[in-house]
């Protein structure tokens, strides 16, 4: 589930809290579901504990999360607001990239078409991904 690209340039803190609001997003950690304890994930990801204890803090500073004392952390219920937010940043960066195509001189159809093209893709990776 909380998977660490180690090559990867992006702060591996950074990484877990994109990975838990994209999860929670996509309704994969449901609201009320316990997230495992900082302990327990820096074992199972082979990383320092404060790494995870500061990823913890900024999911619990958006409202992503909340802790509760002697139990744990938890999603919480705000989930429907992280989608929309998630929903609103990636059609931003849609429109700043169709802007960029067009100023490059795509056609209007030629985007539509990748776009389709694209929509397949990710249907059919999500499909395969479920049959694993």
């Amino acid at each position: 589930m909380f998977t660490i690209d180690y090559k990867s340039r992006v702060p591996i803190y950074r990484q877990l809290v994109d990975r838990v609001e994209y999860l929670a997003a996509r309704g994969l950690l449901s609201p009320g579901s316990q997230l495992p304890s900082v302990r327990a994930l820096a074992v199972e990801l082979s990383i320092n504990p404060n790494t995870i204890a500061k990823a913890y803090s900024e999911l619990e500073a958006k409202g992503v999360i909340y802790s509760v004392p002697g139990r744990g952390s938890f999603v919480s219920d705000n989930t429907d607001t992280l989608r929309q937010e998630t929903l609103k940043r990636l059609a931003d960066k849609l429109r700043a990239l169709a802007e960029e195509i067009r100023s490059l001189g795509m056609s209007k159809g030629d985007f539509i078409g990748i776009c389709e093209q694209a929509w397949q893709e990710a249907k059919a990776k999500e499909r395969d991904q479920k049959d694993d």
